[in-house]
This record gives C-alpha cells, sequence and structure tokens, in this order.
C-alpha cells in the first residue's frame, strides 16, 4: 500500500471545502433566512387582523360618520386632521358656516368642502374690506376691517349683480336651505332662491328696501324674518309701507318679525297685523316710524312677545286712549335701551299692553317714578324685571307693585336710586311672599358690604417727603 492511500493519512488530510470558508458563511445567513421568513408566514395573520381593527381607512364612510357624531363637540374640530378622508367626511357633517370670502362661494368651493349646509351666513362675506388692514371696526351686525377712506366712504359692499350671481350658486346647490342671511340682495337673487329653496324657513335681509320684499314675497314657507334697512354708519336702506304690505300679503305664515331701521307708518303696521295671523313676535329695533302708529298693533291678534331694542322714541303722537285698542293675547313686553322719557307714549304702550304678564325693562333712559307709575294698567302682571333704570327709586317701584295682586316674580338689578335701607315692611313682606326673587338693587352699598374688613374701598394715604 502506497503512502498516499494509507487509512491514517485519509483521516488527517483535511476536507477542501472547509478551506472555502466564504460558501460556509453563505450557506449558513441563507438557513437563517429561511427561518426567518417561515416565522413571518406564521405571524401574518394575527398582524393582519390587528392592522384591520386599527386602520380607519378599512371602516366605510357610513361607520365613519355615525362615529363622529358621537364625538364630543370640543373634540370635533380636531378630526379634520386625521387625513383628507375624514376631512371630506367632516365637511359633510357641518350644517352651519358663516362665509368670509365670497370668491370661496362663487367658485363653487363650498359645495365641495361643505356638501350638506342648511343654515349660510353671507353677512360678512359681502363686504369688501381690506384683509391686511389692523384697523378693526365692531358693530352690531359685525366686525370689519376698515381704511382711512371708511370716514368719507363708509363700508363698500359688493354690487347687487355679483350678490345675485353668489345666491344662484347657492340656490342651486343647497335646494335644502333652512336659512340664509345676505346683504344688497335684488329682488331677482332673492326670487332664485325662492325657486329652488322651498323649504326656507329664516332669511335676514341687510340694506333691505321695497324693491326687494317684492323677491321676499316667493318664499311661502318662510316663518323668521329680519329685515334691516338703514344701520348708522354702515348702510341706508328704505323700506316703507309699500314693502310692508308686500311682505304681509306674501309672507302669511310668519312666526317671528324683526323691524330694523324701518320706516313705514300706521298703514304697514295694520296690514302686517290683518295678513300675518300666525304672528307670535314682533320686534322693532331704532325704528324710522311715523308717529300715529303704535294702535295698530292691536291687529296682532295672537301676539305674545312685543319687543322694542334701541329706540329713540316709541310713537311721540299715540292718539287718545279709547283707540288705543290692546294686543289681547299679549305675554311679555320687553324694552330695552330705549329713551322713555315722553310720559304720554309711555303710558299709550303699556295700555296697549295692560293684559301682559311679563314685563322687562333694561338699560332704558328716562324712566322716571311718575313715568314708570303708568304701568299700574297692568294689573295681570306676574313678573317684572328691572336693570340699570337707575332713575326709578323706591316710592316709585311701590307705587306700581301694589297694584298688581298677581305678582310672582321680582327682579332689581343695578338701579342705582333703589336703596336697601328704604325697604318699607310692608314692600319686605310682600317680597317674602313671592316666588322668585332678586335684589341687587344699589350695587354700590352691596359692594362696599362685601369689602368690609379687607381694606379695600378707602381712600389711599399721602406720603410726603421729610
Amino acid at each position: 500500500m502506497s503512502r498516499e492511500s494509507s487509512p491514517e493519512l485519509l483521516l488527517n488530510k483535511p476536507f477542501s471545502w472547509l478551506k472555502n470558508t466564504k460558501s460556509l458563511k453563505k450557506f449558513i445567513f441563507s438557513m437563517k433566512l429561511q427561518d426567518l421568513q417561515f416565522n413571518d408566514n406564521l405571524d401574518q395573520p394575527k398582524k393582519g387582523k390587528i392592522q384591520n381593527l386599527d386602520d380607519p381607512n378599512h371602516f366605510s364612510d357610513e361607520i365613519l360618520l355615525q362615529i363622529m357624531c358621537r364625538v364630543p363637540q370640543d373634540c370635533k374640530d380636531a378630526n379634520f386632521l386625521v387625513s383628507k378622508q375624514w376631512l371630506s367626511l367632516q365637511g359633510r357633517l357641518v350644517r352651519s358656516v358663516r362665509v368670509l370670502d365670497w370668491e370661496f362661494l362663487v367658485s363653487g368651493r363650498l359645495f365641495t368642502r361643505f356638501p350638506n349646509l342648511v343654515h349660510v351666513d353671507l353677512v360678512h362675506g359681502c363686504f369688501d374690506s381690506p384683509q391686511n388692514l389692523c384697523v378693526l371696526l365692531n358693530l352690531d351686525v359685525g366686525s370689519f376691517h376698515v381704511d382711512l377712506d371708511y370716514v368719507n366712504c363708509g363700508l363698500c359692499v359688493l354690487s347687487a349683480e355679483e350678490i345675485d350671481l353668489g345666491l344662484k350658486v347657492l340656490a342651486n346647490g343647497y335646494t335644502n336651505l333652512r336659512k340664509l342671511a345676505v346683504v344688497n340682495a335684488s329682488e331677482m337673487g332673492l326670487l332664485s332662491v325662492g325657486e329652488e329653496c322651498l323649504i326656507l324657513q329664516e332669511l335676514e335681509l341687510h340694506m333691505c328696501n321695497d324693491r326687494v320684499l317684492f323677491g321676499v314675497a316667493a318664499f311661502g314657507n318662510l316663518q323668521i324674518l329680519k329685515l334691516i334697512g338703514s344701520v348708522d354708519a354702515v348702510y341706508n336702506g328704505l323700506v316703507s309701507d309699500v314693502g310692508l304690505t308686500v311682505l304681509a300679503q306674501g309672507c302669511k305664515r310668519l312666526v317671528k318679525l324683526e323691524l330694523r331701521g324701518c320706516g313705514g307708518s300706521y298703514a304697514g303696521i295694520k296690514a302686517i297685523g290683518q295678513c300675518c295671523h300666525m304672528l307670535e313676535e314682533l320686534s322693532f329695533s331704532d325704528h324710522k316710524i311715523e308717529d300715529g302708529w303704535l294702535s295698530a298693533l292691536s291687529y296682532c291678534d295672537n301676539l305674545k312677545t312685543l319687543r322694542f331694542v334701541s329706540c329713540k322714541s316709541i310713537d311721540r303722537s299715540p292718539g287718545i286712549d279709547k283707540g288705543m285698542g290692546v294686543c289681547p293675547a299679549l305675554e311679555r313686553l320687553h324694552m330695552e335701551k330705549c329713551q322713555l322719557r315722553q310720559k304720554r307714549s309711555v303710558r299709550a304702550l303699556f295700555l296697549l299692553c295692560r293684559l301682559a304678564r311679563e314685563l322687562v325693562f333694561k338699560n332704558c333712559w328716562g324712566l322716571t317714578d311718575d313715568i314708570f307709575g303708568t304701568g299700574n294698567i297692568c294689573r295681570r302682571v306676574k313678573s317684572l324685571s328691572l336693570e340699570g333704570c337707575s332713575r326709578i327709586t323706591i316710592e316709585g317701584l311701590s307705587s306700581v307693585i301694589f297694584c298688581w295682586n298677581e305678582i310672582e316674580s321680582l327682579s332689581v338689578t343695578s338701579c342705582s336710586n333703589i336703596k336697601d335701607s328704604e325697604v318699607t315692611p310692608e314692600l319686605a313682606t310682600l317680597f317674602s311672599v313671592l316666588k322668585k326673587f332678586t335684589w341687587k338693587a344699589d350695587t354700590r352699598s352691596l359692594l362696599s358690604a362685601s369689602l368690609v374688613g379687607t381694606g379695600m374701598g378707602k381712600r389711599g394715604k399721602f406720603f410726603r417727603k421729610k
């Protein structure tokens, strides 16, 4: 046997493939990779189930909408940050919006972003106000950016043609619209809305005039109407008996009507009372109605609430007491920020509202004891609220309240001439039997009493250099 073929030499000779360590490492790595892929395949079904539960994209839009509807209101605003799908779904849930940019409406982006709106406020979008100015004008109708030409030119309102174009786009996109607010609309623009939006129930018109009210008559189902004719330092509009008569004949289903800065006379108010039999609430704000109109309110047979706000006068020539009439269904008379300096006018108002159950006087000027004393003819009053009426004293309050045998509720707030120390025992006894009683009449004495012992409210000391 040769030396090369001996068994001992064969055992001691190393194998050639062991010398190739690179191939060995590649083989081991491939085996480990196969084991990892095998384990991933085993775990894949479990991971898939978890992902389907956590990923919102796997839910249908209907399910996501139901989930979003149950989210608290303070958390809904952040829903659109999740994804584009949630942004679109959030827009479908919005029902009310205030348009600040008119181009957003005309371009159709409003309908794309919010397809299910039922309430659209276009008031701010109707003004062409520069956004890059820091001067902000706060008015009752809203806040607007103004420039240096505002004093001479006033607010810049879009033309009636531009407003009508936007209303046409709005009517075509939202046939289920229920509430609309707009400025400087024309008759044709309102007609386009009335033809498409058949269930519109609430309308707010700024810069209104008689001709525009011909278009308002097209809304057969209108129940709430707010007309703003003129607003000081903002815009001017003219509403007369012609417009009020057209309104009364066209909108016979009105339940609530507010006239702000509107004119007219006895004939226009009478037409509203005779035609609008369902009218329950009537408000006048800074009215410009001719004298002698107040008695026309007696034609409003179903009127329950009569409101006056920011009126310089009620009626300077109300006529004789016998011809005043009465509102048979009236329950509430509300006076706020009105000048009640004419005794004859206030007496006529009390005579008209002598069947009212609730009287509210808030921050009214000129209401003295003598003028307020004419309210003793309202014998059915159950609730009285006085706030900010600084000229009424405890004598004036007593002279009226003892005439009301059905009084159940009394609230007196911030009436500086009504002193706590002047309350008589008879008046205190009456207060004790009331069902609801609020007494914060003399706020100064109340503040002084609350500061006793605190060291506050005293005159400061003077220090001098030695």
